[in-house]
Parts: structure tokens; C-alpha cells; sequence
């Protein structure tokens, strides 16, 4: 089972946020019920690159405006997610010990534009073009999706690309 990004959004946004932990065993549940490997590490490295492509945001729980039992962030579905249900998915919530929970996107989105701005950062100081570009068509989203304002890092980002013609 690989799930795609939307999947990952799907089941984050089945309960409205969850852990790294809560999601990889929620996969590794997945994964069990279709007679593969279950191993709750497997699905670390596919969590880490939905949060990479903003497909998934890690924030506070606080940021969040939840009370979860987490180790650390809370996972929500990102700006740039079309949330889809892997098969199977709709059994979770009985299988995970895990409430649903009703984050604070206002909260959510104002913690992801302060990641987005470090990510835009580091992609400029690291003269990285292609993850700038990715950025710059992330900021929109990030924009709809927190009604946010990101005008200035998008220029900032426009600028280092200029320079690269």
C-alpha cells in the first residue's frame, strides 16, 4: 500500500487532525487489512513528503485549537489537498482509538504561512529554483485555503528567480 497524498489528507481529515503516530497506525491498519506489510515505520518517509508538499500541515496542537494525547505536531489537511478516502479508510474510526476533532483552521494556517516563509527561506538562500517555484504555486493555495496574505514572500521568491533569467 503506497497511499498518495490526497489519501493521507483523507484519513487526517476523517478525524480532523492526527498525530504522525495516529496516522501511521491508521495506514498500518490499512495496510494489515489488505494482507501487507503493517509496519507503522514504513509510512514515515510518504507522511514526511504530504507535509513537504503542504498536501498535509504540521502544527501545535495548540495552533490547532485540539486536545490531542500526540507526540508533538497534529497533522491536518493541507491547502494544496484534494482529501480522498484510501479503500477501507471509513472502518478507521472504529479500529483507532482516536476522536474526531474539530481544529481551528485560522490558528492551523497562521503556523503553516510561518513554516511556508522558513521554507521559502531556505529554498532562496539554497539558490534551490525548483523548490522555489514549487513554493510559489503553494503560496496561493495557502492563501485560499487561510485566507492569509503572502504577497511579500512570493515576492521575495519572484525576485531570486528573476535573477536566475
Amino acid at each position: 500500500m503506497e497511499p498518495t497524498p490526497d489519501e493521507l489528507a483523507g484519513v487526517v481529515d476523517l478525524f480532523g487532525a492526527l498525530s504522525r503516530t495516529e496516522l501511521r497506525r491508521g495506514l498500518a491498519e490499512l495496510a494489515f487489512k489488505r494482507g501487507e506489510e503493517y509496519d507503522p515505520d514504513r509510512f514515515t518517509g510518504t507522511v514526511e513528503a504530504a507535509v513537504r508538499s503542504y498536501h498535509l500541515v504540521a502544527v501545535s496542537p495548540a495552533d490547532a485549537g485540539v486536545v490531542a494525547p500526540t507526540d508533538g505536531e497534529v497533522l491536518l489537511a493541507g491547502p494544496v489537498a484534494f482529501p480522498e478516502l484510501p479503500d477501507g479508510a471509513t472502518d478507521l474510526p472504529h479500529i483507532l482509538d482516536v476522536p474526531e476533532r474539530d481544529p481551528d483552521i485560522e490558528g492551523a494556517a497562521t503556523a503553516a504561512a510561518e513554516r511556508f516563509r522558513q521554507d521559502a527561506v531556505t529554498a532562496i538562500e539554497k539558490t534551490d529554483h525548483e523548490r522555489v517555484r514549487e513554493l510559489l504555486d503553494i503560496s496561493y493555495e495557502l492563501e485560499t485555503w487561510g485566507g492569509l496574505d503572502l504577497s511579500a514572500t512570493r515576492e521575495r521568491m519572484d525576485a531570486e528567480l528573476a535573477r536566475d533569467r
